[in-house]
């Protein structure tokens, strides 16, 4: 409200404003307003565009205020002509541009690995996504065009690090992209670990989490609730999400498993860093953070302690930790901190 506040006097700062108050003052300032209650209809039609565009705008108009006063008072001139507003909007309007090409754009993003551990073949490839959010940028066909470019990669294995549906993802998009995962053909399959979003808060779509899981199965995707599963000379350990009850620690997960072979722990929240590594994971996947999704949020997530890293690779002693940005994005069609992605990881053997 502040910011929509702010928006309708910057308005009325223009030139043509400012001459038309003289005469019709009560005039200059609902012709002022106009352009914000267009920023409360888009509000109505989705509220988070609509607030991402007002407080951008506001922020970024206040920026261009205060450096504009601090030109004016250098140069000792009050000129009554008002250009800062037309650069705050332009400004404005490129940033968001970009930041809807990131988060409509899926780019591939590569990382290389080296382990003492041996592979029956050397590198394993990882393709790995999370954060679909099926419905946002991603509907069941886009979605399917993402998973032919992975399959194109020729991966061993695939991973989804959860969040694969949102609250309000539709049964059908749900059912496509199941379908698309049953028509890869990795070596060791298509795992699944839950997301915070993919049981659905407050029940507001046509399907169930058991429904997905029925889907997911049906397309042979494995599903991994703190289970391990052994491949060959790999360890695929699936932890349920961070806020499940019940859910098993790291420790107890690894005591299962076979310390003699490659272990890569799938967990969508990265904030459970150091008992992982204490654990003895080799690999650590993760999503949720959306690489920050809006600036400066992850910076602020971070510092606040929610996550134990926003986006990239980390090596803590033998562990390596890795943040995918996210194939989609919550609700947020935009993405101003990150970009949208799939990861391709070869792991080699010494």
């Amino acid at each position: 409200m502040l910011s929509l506040i702010y928006l309708v006097t910057r308005f009325h700062k223009f030139g043509f404003m400012q001459k038309l108050a003289e005469k019709r003052k009560m005039l200059s300032w609902g012709l002022s307003a106009l352009p914000v209650a267009g920023l409360v209809v888009v509000t109505v039609k989705n509220m988070y565009i609509g607030i991402i565009i007002a407080l951008h705008l506001a922020l970024i108009w206040a920026l261009c205020d205060l450096v504009t006063f601090i030109h004016r008072k250098r140069k000792h001139s009050w000129s009554s002509r008002y250009e800062t507003g037309v650069v705050a909007m332009l400004i404005t309007a490129v940033y968001l541009g970009a930041g809807w090409f990131f988060a409509h754009h899926v780019f591939e993003t590569d990382y290389r690995l080296k382990t003492k551990k041996q592979f029956d073949h050397s590198p394993l490839r990882v393709a790995m996504f999370a954060d679909s959010h099926l419905g946002v940028t991603l509907d069941g066909e886009n979605f399917a065009r993402q998973m032919k470019r992975i399959n194109e990669q020729s991966p061993d294995v695939i991973i989804i690090a959860g969040d694969f549906v949102d609250d309000d993802s539709e049964r059908e998009d749900m059912v496509r992209a199941c379908k698309a995962l049953g028509e890869m053909d990795p070596k060791y399959g298509v795992i699944y670990v839950d997301g915070n979003h993919d049981k659905g808060y407050g029940n507001g779509r046509d399907f169930t989490i058991d429904d997905l899981y029925i889907e997911l199965e049906k397309n042979d995707v494995k599903i991994l609730r703190d289970e391990i599963l052994e491949v060959g000379d790999v360890n695929f350990i699936g932890r349920k999400d961070h806020h499940d009850e019940g859910r098993l620690s790291a420790k107890q997960l690894m005591e299962s498993a076979d310390d003699e072979k490659y272990t890569i722990v799938i967990d969508h929240q990265p904030r459970d860093y150091d008992a992982e590594a204490a654990a003895g994971a080799d690999l650590v996947l993760s999503g949720h953070t959306h690489g920050g999704h809006i600036f400066p949020s992850g910076f602020v997530g971070l510092a606040m302690g929610f996550n134990d890293k926003v986006y990239g690779k980390e090596v803590r002693g033998d562990t390596t930790f890795i943040v995918t940005s996210g194939i989609s994005g919550w609700a947020i069609p935009f993405k101003t901190g990150c970009i949208s992605e799939y990861v391709i990881i070869d792991i080699y053997d010494r």
